[in-house]
């Protein structure tokens, strides 16, 4: 539909609440200048789209109640191109905001559950190449917005399949609960606040958040463009490697990865870790943190001085406090996405067919929104108004400052070490529970894991122990690209 033209005192009138003032001759030449302007849009308009792709014909379906007890599918598949490679009769299953052509992709909301993407996303492609099936996708949370999974549109709640009454973390809910129950051996996650490290610390699976821009975010739901990470969920430390060697790489779309060079991780998680030095950090033990999940991560850092490792305490004052910088990311970048209906201005991507019109029916589900959801979408929409460039522009200065305050502190050892959560996972909320008491139901499980999606340090969740009967996990976090040395310890505290 063509724009309609302005007359000149509407004009005027819109030029008036840019701040310039226009009158007389120059406000009628600027009006005339601005409908060829606009004519120039309209002849865009008018071409035709580019030739759409073939979308393929995959059988899927929804699962049964009985063969889905925690909640965590949304769609069963059978998706496999071939018989042979590193990942030959493998199972996978990936989260609900990652693009299978032909199976819709809900991204854990009621909006979109009608959107089919017409072309799979780029870690998908690998995945097929590499021999694996693609077994369905899982519950992920309303947007990826929540640490909790008790959010999503597709299931009332996502249960721990260690303890049910218990919350799985989010937002990559349903991976680890079918990675935790053993229905499948591997998941591929999305982490931009701790969706993939907090999930992994709860169920007791191994998860890696890799360093920003390693994998291709390419046919993924975003957040927000620096801090979108996705990676792999898996049983075992050497499931974990083979995965992340399989999806890393640059795939000459995704305009985040600048400098992805792939690791031999199956070979590193193979070695032993005598020798390296790896920093206690003591921040990383907040006030409140949980007696069982210290012990057991200190236990972890005991088992590596064993093996050779060596252990000291290391200090980033401002540990607690880099984490917030994710905090006006999330929300301006969370609120630009929906009100662009799908599109991330800041971000140069691509858009996929029929994804902003999918997008464009939010409005009509606003109330049917989660808590968390509602929050903060309605906090980022104050804070767009009230300076809101300003706030991103400042984040992004600290994103780089983040980055080089963990540099430094790795210059002194070659592995940063603490509780992936300072808790073990909270009981999931009473289905009475006020608004308030379901927006806090993720408990505190991002005190730690926030500053490395801000920051872009690999770092992974490896089980190390219990406590409350629950799962602990201890992170391991390194430097940019060297996730090679993270298998390698990570292997250590799983053989202990």
């Amino acid at each position: 539909m063509p724009i309609r033209r302005l007359s000149e005192r509407e004009l005027e009138a819109r030029a008036e609440s840019l701040g310039f003032h226009l009158e007389g001759d120059e406000l009628h030449e600027i009006a005339e200048l601005v409908n060829g302007m606009l004519g120039a849009v309209d002849a865009v308009e008018a071409l035709p789209e580019p030739e759409r792709p073939a979308v393929p014909h995959r059988a899927h379906r929804l699962p049964a109640s009985d063969e889905n007890p925690f909640g965590a599918w949304v769609q069963r598949t059978s998706v496999q191109e071939k018989n042979e490679g590193p990942l030959a009769g493998r199972h996978v299953v990936l989260k609900d905001n990652i693009a299978l052509a032909g199976v819709p992709m809900g991204g854990g909301t009621d909006f979109l559950g009608d959107y089919v993407p017409e072309e799979d996303a780029t870690v998908v492609r690998r995945l097929l190449e590499a021999g694996a099936e693609i077994v369905g996708k899982a519950t992920c949370e309303y947007l990826s917005l929540s640490a909790g999974s008790h959010t999503s549109a597709a299931a009332p709640v996502v249960r721990n399949p260690r303890n049910p009454r218990y919350t799985t973390g989010g937002s990559s809910s349903g991976c680890a609960a079918l990675v935790a129950a053993g229905e499948v051996d591997l998941a591929i996650g999305g982490d931009q606040g701790g969706s993939i490290r907090v999930p992994s610390s709860f169920c007791g699976i191994v998860g890696m958040k890799p360093t920003f821009g390693l994998v291709p975010y390419t046919g993924i739901l975003s957040i927000d463009a620096h801090l979108d990470h996705t990676g792999p969920m898996t049983a075992s430390v050497a499931d974990n490697a083979l995965l992340l060697e399989v999806i890393a790489g640059p795939d000459g779309v995704d305009t985040r990865q600048q400098d992805a060079r792939v690791g031999r991780y199956v070979e590193a998680a193979a070695q032993t870790p005598e020798g390296l030095r790896v920093g206690v950090l003591e921040e990383g033990f907040p006030e409140g943190t949980d007696p069982g999940v210290e012990e057991s991560v200190r236990q972890a850092a005991e088992s590596l001085a064993s093996r050779g490792v060596g252990i000291a305490s290391t200090s980033v004052p401002q540990h607690p406090a880099l984490g917030i910088a994710m905090v006006p990311l999330l929300l301006l970048g969370a609120f630009e996405l929906m009100r662009n209906e799908g599109f991330a201005g800041h971000a140069n991507l691509p858009v996929p067919f029929g994804l902003p019109e999918a997008f464009a029916t939010w409005h009509a589900h606003a109330d049917s929104m989660p808590a968390n959801v509602k929050t903060m979408l309605l906090a980022g929409a104050v804070a767009s108004s009230a300076g809101g460039p300003r706030h991103y522009a400042k984040a992004l200065r600290l994103r780089r400052a983040a980055r080089a305050t963990y540099d430094r502190a790795l210059e002194k050892c070659d592995v940063l070490l603490m509780p992936t959560t300072p808790k073990t996972a909270p009981l999931l909320p009473s289905p009475d529970a006020s608004p308030a008491e379901r927006y806090a139901a993720g408990g505190d499980g991002v005190a730690n894991t926030a500053q490395f999606d801000v920051s872009g340090h690999p770092a992974i969740s490896v089980p190390c122990g219990e406590a409350n009967g629950l799962p602990v996990g201890c992170m391991l976090v390194g430097r940019h690209g060297d996730e090679a040395t993270l298998y390698r310890l990570a292997a250590a505290i799983e053989a202990t």
